[in-house]
């Protein structure tokens, strides 16, 4: 029989690698951040068991949407460089990019903070990066989860997730079903690769050596390599809700995993083409910086990551002209990179770069 001798005291959570104190003192330092965040629907904060928010009156068919996502291997890179303070935005970016190309306006947004020891400072840097993702998509950080785990993840190592639900009016749903031959495809400019393809960019930075460091030498605002690399996800929804409420938008795509040739695909009916002309837009020296030290192909790229274009409107030609000076408005890049064209009928959509 073993004899196991225990603390006089006995054991404790600290004991077993859990502070609740730690976590405590976690709430207390992000509930400024969330209270930024706050709009009319929500009827309760940080603090409850659950977040409690009322659907407004001025909807006749309200629909919630909703979308779910993590900030994936981008994560290493911010270990790496010790940079934690944006990919909280990231992670807002993710899910609420990815409800507004169905018409959603983001209520709200509720993030998963996991971690095996629990590192005060750390964390409260990325939930106000979370608050500021939020801010800029104007949806209330209501709650979340930090998750202390020990023997889960190595010292100074953590995993996010993070969840958005909107509305849309059930008769403003954009679906894509309008979209015709004719319709003209503007690309929106990304920030970078946003947080997608890090996988194939890390194992570029592995074998090339490169210093996340050094200046990196096409860049005009003198950023270093790592910099650009850890540049937070775009946040389009208040510039693309403005576009919604003045002009009739027929379809909208996210660039994320898949790039540019597996997500326009996504929003358009059988039997037509996208055809994408790579010339009519400006590709961030970054992208070809990564196709050249990893030797990666062109169809690849698009394929991989987003290239530049960060986001898709697809809409009627005549419209096109007001629609690019309305997001430029919003100090967006955006450029007609080309149009949709009919394919024999019932086949699947597709994308021509």
């Amino acid at each position: 029989m073993t004899n196991t001798q225990f603390p006089s005291r006995g054991l404790s959570y600290r004991d077993a690698g859990v502070d609740i104190e730690a976590g405590d003192a976690l709430v207390e330092r992000i509930k400024p951040f969330a209270r930024r965040t706050m709009r009319p629907e929500v009827l309760e904060g940080i603090g409850g068991f659950g977040g409690l928010v009322e659907i407004n009156q001025r909807y006749e068919q309200p629909v919630l949407v909703s979308g779910t996502d993590g900030v994936g291997t981008k994560l290493r890179l911010a270990f790496e460089l010790g940079a934690h303070a944006t990919v909280g935005i990231d992670l807002v970016a993710m899910s609420v990019n990815d409800i507004l190309v169905q018409g959603a306006e983001p209520l709200f947004f509720l993030d998963y903070f996991a971690c095996g020891r629990l590192d005060v400072d750390t964390a409260a840097t990325v939930v106000q990066g979370i608050a500021l993702g939020c801010e800029e998509a104007g949806c209330a950080l209501i709650g979340g989860e930090t998750a202390e785990m020990p023997d889960m993840y190595p010292d100074g190592e953590y995993d996010l997730a993070g969840f958005a639900v909107g509305v849309v009016e059930k008769n403003k749903i954009i679906t894509g079903s309008t979209i015709r031959a004719g319709d003209k495809v503007l690309g929106i400019a990304s920030s970078g690769p946003h947080s997608n393809g890090y996988s194939l960019i890390r194992r570029i930075l592995k074998e090339s050596g490169a210093d996340l460091n050094a200046p990196f030498p096409h860049d005009p605002l003198h950023r270093t390599l790592g910099a650009l690399l850890i540049e937070p996800t775009q946040i389009y929804v208040k510039p693309i809700l403005d576009l919604i409420a003045r002009l009739q938008v027929k379809g909208l795509a996210h660039i994320t995993g898949g790039g540019i040739t597996e997500n326009i695909p996504r929003v358009l009916p059988a039997g037509l083409t996208a055809e994408v002309h790579r010339a009519r837009w400006v590709r961030p020296a970054v992208f070809n910086w990564l196709q050249e030290q990893g030797g990666v192909d062109e169809a690849e790229m698009h394929r991989v990551f987003n290239c530049g274009i960060g986001m898709v409107v697809i809409m009627d030609q005549a419209h096109a002209e007001m629609a690019q000076a309305i997001l430029e408005s919003h100090h967006l890049a955006v450029w007609d990179i080309g149009h949709i064209r009919a394919s024999a009928e019932g086949e699947a959509p597709t994308v021509v770069v």
